[in-house]
């Protein structure tokens, strides 16, 4: 399997390109609004392996390796980046400030390619992240670029899924393309939910906690409420409205999501976790548990990007 070349414009929709692309969280979400992604680039080859077993092309490697050259038109940029602190050397360079950086590579496409629309995701803590001067320094530097930029806090358990999870959602328009026209990020759908919607009906014994893990986990919670602090197992079933975020690191023991039994609580399955965050029973899982926890934990959820991806499509599409 190759990487996949680059495709001219769709007659009927739009076109994006999918920048640390992860496992294609983003891309599920704007292929349902008729996005046809023309580029992808993921540097770990492990989340390569699953993008190709399900959009059939393997993405590019390092961004920061790519010349602007080789990545085609589009309408659309996605990208999910690390954050970085950038210099305070307060030159005001625009976007050469934050060079040696990833978003570095995100504003030289930008600068290059110009597309349209413009979605850049990041965990909520994003906005104070180095007391704030990395998220200024964004908005910033995208204004300097041509765009006009939105921003909120959208939470996966208000978009039909049974996890609190909180991320910051950039959104820039093309002032000289997208003219006369305001963005509305999506409404809440408010549809309940509970972890049953997300639960196998069958779970293989191995994801049940052990003797030894458990008590290590009930010990430790109890050491911690000794020392007056918060931390500790998360334990829910069917009936709970939700659960707490996944991370990329479940798969070390589990304890932000718990499943009770009625012996030993179990961990979610990948499957589960591939569930919580929005993706299809369709979606091939073609590497190791451990893996999967990462590549889900990491990635974003679907339900919010399809919901953005609608919004977005309006300002391209009307």
């Amino acid at each position: 399997m190759s990487k996949k070349s680059p495709k001219t414009a769709s007659k009927q929709g739009f076109t994006f390109i999918d920048l640390f692309a992860g496992i294609g969280g983003m891309r599920v979400g704007f292929e349902s609004a008729g996005g046809d992604c023309v580029f992808s680039s993921e540097w770990d080859k492990f989340a390569q392996q699953t993008y190709a077993a399900n959009f059939g092309e393997i993405p590019h490697g390092d961004i920061t390796k790519i010349e602007v050259s080789e990545i085609p038109k589009h309408d659309v940029l996605l990208a999910g980046f690390p954050c970085q602190p950038f210099s305070h050397a307060g030159l005001k360079m625009g976007f050469d400030d934050t060079r040696g950086t990833l978003f570095f590579d995100v504003a030289r496409i930008v600068e290059s390619k110009k597309p349209s629309l413009v979605l850049l995701e990041n965990v909520k803590g994003f906005t104070t992240h180095d007391k704030g001067k990395t998220f200024k320094k964004i908005v910033e530097v995208m204004e300097q670029l041509g765009y006009k930029v939105y921003t909120k806090v959208l939470n996966a358990s208000d978009f039909g899924l049974p996890q609190n999870r909180e991320r910051i959602f950039i959104v820039c328009i093309n002032k000289r393309k997208v003219k006369n026209k305001e963005f509305n990020f999506p409404k809440p759908s408010k549809k309940p939910t509970t972890v049953g919607m997300i639960l196998e009906k069958k779970v293989d014994l191995k994801y049940v906690l052990s003797n030894k893990l458990w008590a290590g986990h009930q010990r430790r919670l109890r050491e911690h409420r000794e020392r007056g602090n918060g931390f500790g197992y998360s334990l829910f079933d069917a009936k709970s409205v939700r659960t707490s975020t996944i991370s990329a690191r479940y798969y070390k023991d589990g304890s932000e999501i718990l499943i009770a039994t009625k012996g030993n609580p179990r961990k979610i399955t990948p499957r589960e976790a591939a569930r919580l965050q929005g993706f299809p029973d369709s979606f091939v899982i073609p590497v190791s548990d451990t893996q999967a926890y990462r590549q889900f934990g990491n990635s974003v959820a679907v339900n919010v990007i399809r919901a953005l991806a609608k919004e977005m499509s309006k300002l391209l599409l009307d």
